[in-house]
Parts: C-alpha cells; structure tokens; sequence
C-alpha cells in the first residue's frame, strides 16, 4: 500500500501538469472502485479548472474552481499515469487506452491523467472543498508529520500511558498521517527501538527523539521517488527507488548495516504484518 512518500512524490509529478488547467473532458468508465464513484462524477469534471493538488496522509485532493476536490487514494495497485505533457525532460505520448483505466481526464493544454487500478482497491469522490476535513476519510486522521503540531509535546502525550507496541501506535493514522509499515519499520531501526516495545514506557527523550527520525526517514524518501515493491510507479511511469536504502525492511536474515553488529535481521507478525528489526541494535 503506497504510503505518504509514494503519495507526495505522485501529486508533485501530477501539480506542474494539472494546477490551473481545465478538466476539458473526463471519462468515468465503471461505476466503483473499493467504493461507488459519486453520482455524475464525469459531468461534474468536466469544465472545473484544477486550482491547485494537496495531500493530507495518504490521500491527494485537486482542488477545483467548482468549490468541490476530486480525492483520490491509490490502493495497493492504483497508477495515476500522465501523457501529452512534458515531465521534466520526458515526453509520453498517449497510449492506447488500457483494460484497467477507469477514470481518464483530459486537461485544457492537452495532457491526459489516467487512473488505471487492476484490483481497484483505490478510490475516488468528490467532496466539498470547505468541508473536507469532515470527510469520513479525513476526519479522524492525525497531524502531518512535517506540520508545526507534530512535535515532540503531542508525541509525548499521545504516547503516554499506551500499552501498544511502539510499531502498533506509530502505524494508527490518528497519531501521525501517513505512515505506513515500511517506513515506520525503519524509523524503528533508527531509534534503536524494538518494534514490539510498549509505547507508553518508552522515556520522553526516546520519544521525542522519534520526531526529527521520522522526518528525516520519510524526507529521504520522497527525495528517492518513494519505494516500488511491487505496483507503484511514480507519475511519470518511472519506479521509486528508496527500496535500495532499506535497512530492515524486508531483509529478513541479511546482515545488519550497523558498524560492527554481527547480527542478522529478524521478523515478526504484528496485527498481520511483518516487522523487520535487528535483534541486537533495536531494544
């Protein structure tokens, strides 16, 4: 599942195309995703200029001069692919149209934005710009994790008193947005912290240490692209690469990276999950 870096790195290839541009056309062509797409989703793209993209946690949302926002999820294998326009120094010409893409907008200057899902876990509305952090999506998700409320106070108290491993509390979307099981699986790394150690007894120096990692973490990278493991590509159709800069994740009897460590990296099942750690470094 694309998590906040994949997510930033698509709306930072889809903002240059889109903002300020008209939705000349827009091509609803199945009735649902995860869930129904809203009623007369294609008329009501249709002649909105996009006003500008924003993304809160997982989530884009392209603001649009019609007071609604188009929000758009990715899912597990969500694409949103772009042609007819310039991408930094590539050019894609339109392709044929494909078996999986179900919402095609086509933009004043000529561009074309797919969103070609083949399990179609991702998902599409249509929201009142004003009221959109009353989304049912949006509504209960936490700070931003690069936003001024994100702080060492709010993780301390947040944290306080919780009896849920530490990879449990960073992974619920109401205490940081975003974050998903690679990355918090290498902030974890990082701080030295075993991922099924109880939040609430973790010391406020460790926990306010847990900040500055997980901005750093997520940081590097959005400046990598994000992480293709297996469906994302980038909007540009290229793949993320910080794959390559994993320390933990999904290295399960390799070799820590740390200088000196003689350990190999171990696994667990948490809530259903893999969580990948160093069983000497990480306490």
């Amino acid at each position: 599942m694309p998590e906040l870096p994949e997510v930033e790195t698509v709306r930072r290839g889809l903002e240059p195309v889109m903002t300020g541009q008209t939705i000349t056309t827009a091509a609803v062509n199945r009735p649902d995703l995860r869930w129904p797409f809203p009623p007369r989703m294609a008329e009501r793209l249709t002649g909105a200029q996009v006003l500008g993209l924003r993304r809160r946690s997982k989530y884009i949302l392209a603001d649009l001069s019609t007071g609604e926002s188009l929000l758009i999820h990715l899912g597990m294998s969500g694409r949103i692919l772009i042609s007819g326009a310039m991408q930094g120094d590539f050019y894609h010409d339109h392709p044929a149209p494909a078996k999986h893409d179900h919402v095609v907008m086509t933009l004043g200057n000529g561009a074309r934005i797919t969103f070609n899902d083949a399990r179609r876990f991702g998902a599409m509305d249509l929201l009142d710009t004003a009221l959109g952090d009353d989304h049912p999506l949006l509504a209960k998700i936490g700070p931003e994790p690069f936003g001024n409320s994100f702080n060492e106070t709010y993780l301390t108290e947040r944290l306080k008193g919780r009896a849920t491993p530490i990879k449990s509390a960073l992974l619920d979307q109401q205490t940081v947005a975003g974050l998903g099981n690679i990355y918090v699986c290498e902030v974890l790394y990082r701080a030295g912290l075993h991922p099924a150690r109880p939040a609430g007894e973790l010391p406020q120096k460790v926990v306010a240490g847990l900040v500055p990692l997980i901005q750093e973490v997520l940081a590097e990278a959005i400046e990598a692209g994000g992480s293709s493991l297996r469906d994302y590509r980038q909007a540009d159709g290229e793949l993320g690469y910080f794959q390559h800069r994993f320390r933990t994740y999904g290295r399960e009897g390799e070799p820590c990276t740390t200088p000196g460590c003689t350990a190999t990296i171990g696994r667990i099942v948490q809530s259903g999950r893999s969580s990948f750690f160093c069983p000497a470094c990480q306490r």
